[in-house]
């Protein structure tokens, strides 16, 4: 007797044969990797939550993205934890601001052979944690945080930058970047949005590493997306195109797989998924107690990330996953 599945078992048989017919690849050219530098240290420090990654110093930064661009990784995305936060988060548009040093740092360093990417954001350099200033009311005043977006996109792009990833999820946040790049002469300078970037609670390991505590145990779901919607996440996407954006992203990406392929079947920009910190600690933490295999299961997910459709995955393990796909 004949089954009509046994011509899909004959394609699985060997190694070879599932690569030849293997309709997912991923690649070394998919990977960003997001990296920490902090001010004020004199080596590289661990975090705890993120095992594998560290803060770095200036100079283990510019080591490790050589290292990286050795291995082929085309993309690396700079998180900065500057020695003093204030309520204007001012060290992100600083030009002597931790990013914007360690952006010329390693432009001088690779030319263009990689690509540049800056998160901005202020969270990570306001002393209250939020992605914006507040206002008397202790809100987030959406429209005045624009301005100093603004500034921190022009400085981002004088230090370097190739692209500029807003990631604070501002209404109108696009339009006033693209319009600061282009009015001080960047219209080379490419925005990745984070378009579609929710209020998970799979952020906490990014927290520690970027010393960030939101100020009287708030949050920030009053302006990052609500976990139980995903049609308006195609209209933060449209909203974000319609301003300017070049690429957009999905954030986080496994939780959110439907967003991810519903975006790519509505868009045909680059698409970019955040392998968020969560995610690949709880793999890290199952494969230490010895639960599962580890680097079998970060393969897996980045795999189903770029099945869903992502061009591009932010990632901790691009480092790992780019010495196994060599």
């Amino acid at each position: 007797m004949s089954f009509p599945q046994r011509r899909l078992r004959r394609l699985r048989r060997t190694p070879a044969l599932r690569r030849l017919v293997a309709e997912t690849r991923l690649s070394v050219d998919d990977l960003v990797a997001p990296l920490f530098v902090r001010e004020g240290i004199d080596e590289p420090q661990p975090i705890p939550s993120l095992p594998g990654v560290v803060q770095h110093t200036r100079d283990s930064l510019r080591k490790e993205v050589h290292e990286l661009a050795e291995l082929g990784v085309p993309a690396v995305i700079l998180f900065g934890v500057p020695a003093r936060k204030d309520p204007e988060g001012s060290g992100a548009w600083d030009p002597d601001g931790i990013v914007q040093v360690a952006l010329r740092d390693l432009r001088s360093d690779v030319g263009d052979e990689l690509v540049l990417m800056a998160d901005l954001c202020l969270d990570e350099y306001t002393d209250h944690g939020h992605c914006g200033v507040l206002d008397e009311d202790g809100e987030v005043d959406n429209d005045a945080t624009l301005d100093l977006y603004a500034r921190a996109a022009v400085a981002q792009a004088e230090a370097g930058a190739d692209v500029v990833a807003p990631s604070g999820m501002m209404d109108g946040q696009v339009a006033a970047i693209r319009d600061a790049l282009d009015e001080d002469d960047f219209p080379q300078v490419a925005i990745l949005a984070y378009a579609a970037k929710y209020a998970s609670a799979l952020y906490g390991p990014f927290r520690d590493a970027v010393d960030v505590t939101i100020a009287g145990g708030g949050d920030r779901k009053g302006y990052q997306q609500d976990p139980r919607n995903a049609r308006e996440a195609l209209e933060e996407i449209r909203a974000d195109l319609a301003e300017g954006a070049d690429m957009v992203m999905v954030k986080p990406a496994l939780s959110y797989l439907d967003v991810l392929a519903a975006a790519r079947a509505e868009v045909d920009v680059p698409l970019a998924a955040y392998h968020v910190s969560g995610e690949y600690a709880m793999v890290h933490a199952a494969a230490e107690r010895g639960w599962l295999d580890g680097p079998a299961v970060m393969l897996e997910h980045l795999t189903a990330v770029k099945r869903a459709g992502a061009d591009l995955i932010l990632t901790y393990a691009a480092r790992d996953v780019a010495e196994r796909l060599r």
